[in-house]
């Protein structure tokens, strides 16, 4: 199913109107120009053309526009050939996914845990150390 959206040289307002109203369920906010409207009308039809916003993305949004912070959650496994930056104790430390472990200054670990450990001397978690998990 494709969605309906305007394609006119020159729409009239009350048109844009309608059509904000079909598509979000409600006018749109007051003094939005009609451009903007357009602009949203696009992005919103062809959004839902490709499956729409991830459910977590759409409650972050609603979160923020409450004024709360978000909660998202970070995808657990990072790409291969990532870097990870962190800066500890005024120094930054940059570490490269590997497809088994990670490499910081020219030398291969099997965790980040173990870098970690490394970098502070004590024993944190990895992941959270370069925050990979939520906070």
């Amino acid at each position: 199913m494709v969605e309906r959206s305007i394609v006119v040289a020159n729409p009239d307002r009350a048109d844009i109107y309608n059509e904000w109203c079909t598509a979000f369920g409600r006018p749109p906010p007051k003094h939005l120009s009609t451009s903007f409207m357009q602009r949203a009308l696009g992005w919103e039809a062809q959004s839902k053309q490709s499956g729409g916003l991830q459910t977590d993305i759409k409650r972050a949004l609603q979160s923020i526009a409450s004024g709360k912070k978000p909660k998202l959650a970070v995808p657990r496994k990072v790409a291969t050939g990532a870097h990870l930056v962190r800066e500890w104790n005024g120094r930054t430390y940059q570490v490269e996914v590997l497809e088994r472990g990670f490499r910081m200054d020219g030398r291969e670990y099997g965790s980040l845990t173990a870098i970690a450990k490394k970098i502070t001397g004590a024993n944190w978690s990895g992941p959270r150390f370069f925050g990979l998990k939520g906070a």
